[in-house]
């Protein structure tokens, strides 16, 4: 990698990581305090938390880096982002429906995108005060820990988190795996999964880069691989922002798990 875009991608990490605290001190105002609410095209939930969120996270990066792209997912998409080598990724609150219910698994998700992958990522979750961050060839940290997936060696009682009516299907089980519950933020999902915490993940079809990107990033610095079910790698901020189904986790578990998937999903 050039010294130049090294240079680059850690700039921008400790631009997104301030961001990442400052935009989760906002929605924590919003917390458990019954915002206002309302229900989107896709019938997924919003609130004016999301908004607020997104409108400080818009201004304060598009302000210090007004050449890059912007995709959010509460941001109506122009397709400028196109045109730029670098774009920010954003999710303002992740887990949404967690948030609004009360549970702490919510997240902000932030990831700087250049030519189709992550080269900064933030991830913040404000309840327990725990920012994840990684950038390429540095390895992924949580607090300054860092983090590592799963050693497990193989399938036999490794515990997968994901939609109960995948991980809880008699194939998976009797292939040894134990479903993990499931966690409504899915970068949180896939950040505990860098984290060691569990040892896979599964994610449905049609999730988006604003999900995904800052995750994935972590994933990869954490030794691990989140693919979708032909073992191709995501790529972002292209014309179409949604994903096929996909799994994450060490080698060692994602290749034997990936065929099985395949027949499922």
């Amino acid at each position: 990698m050039p010294v130049s875009d090294a240079r680059a991608n850690m700039a921008d990490l400790e631009l997104i990581a301030a961001a990442a605290r400052s935009g989760g001190a906002i929605a924590l105002d919003y917390f458990r305090k019954d915002p206002v609410r309302w229900t989107k095209d896709n019938e997924s939930p919003v609130s004016e938390a999301d908004i607020a969120v997104d409108r400080h996270l818009g201004e304060v990066l598009r302000a210090a880096r007004p050449d890059y792209g912007w995709l959010s997912e509460e941001t109506a998409d122009d397709r400028s982002r196109l045109a730029s080598r670098r774009s920010f990724v954003v999710d303002p609150i992740d887990g949404t429906r967690g948030f609004l219910s009360g549970s702490p698994e919510w997240t902000v998700a932030i990831a700087v995108v250049d030519g189709g992958r992550p080269v900064a990522a933030a991830l913040y979750q404000p309840v327990e005060d725990d920012l994840y961050l990684a950038i390429p060839g540095h390895g992924a940290r949580c607090n300054g820990a860092p983090l590592t997936v799963s050693r497990r060696p193989g399938l036999s009682g490794a515990r997968v988190a994901g939609p109960k009516a995948i991980t809880g299907k008699p194939r998976l089980r009797d292939a040894g795996l134990q479903p993990a519950g499931y966690v409504p933020s899915l970068a949180l999902r896939l950040a505990i999964l860098a984290a060691g915490r569990i040892d896979l993940a599964v994610v449905r079809e049609n999730a988006c880069d604003w999900d995904l990107a800052a995750a994935d990033l972590l994933v990869h610095e954490a030794g691990g691989r989140l693919e979708d079910l032909d073992g191709r790698p995501l790529l972002y901020n292209r014309p179409s922002v949604r994903h096929p189904a996909l799994v994450g986790g060490p080698a060692a578990l994602v290749d034997p798990l990936r065929p099985i998937l395949k027949e499922l999903m």
